[in-house]
């Protein structure tokens, strides 16, 4: 289910990023350019960190960042950024951030199957450590195809 809406356009990988903000605009520039969303969705991303913080820092080098629907939502989307130095997001215990998977839903619903795929994923240690530690696309959307 997550190959439908990770393939090559939108599964990054990069040495480094400056900050927790820029590792969210690389990661967001797919769903831009494909125009799942508007750049007012980063925006949002950026805005609610900043007043609650990295609430979706969802483990130990891994955070889920996304905004409300109406942030600027086109079409549900994923995308998926490596970042193999990490990032910091001032989440005690889980930085350096290395995996950043960016989720784009239309409403409050359509997403819930997705959810739960990428939680079976980002449980999966072993699938989890493969993609951090690729150097190649191809690799992690075969390991991203079980779910």
């Amino acid at each position: 289910m997550l190959d439908t809406l990770l393939t090559k356009d939108t599964v990054l990988i990069v040495d480094s990023a400056d900050s927790w903000e820029d590792s969210i605009k690389i990661a967001c520039k797919a769903l831009v350019d494909n125009k799942s969303v508007e750049p007012s969705y980063i925006d949002a991303i950026i805005k609610i960190t900043n007043e609650i913080g990295p609430y979706y820092v969802v483990g130990p080098h891994m955070a889920m960042p996304h905004a409300s629907p109406d942030s600027g939502v086109n079409k549900i989307a994923l995308s998926l950024l490596v970042i193999k130095n990490g990032v910091n997001y001032n989440s005690d215990g889980n930085d350096p951030v290395k995996l950043v998977v960016i989720l784009a839903a239309t409403d409050n619903n359509s997403h819930v199957e997705i959810m739960g795929k990428l939680a079976d994923f980002f449980m999966c240690e072993e699938d989890v450590n493969s993609v951090i530690n690729s150097d190649n696309v191809d690799q992690i959307l075969s390991i991203i195809k079980k779910y």
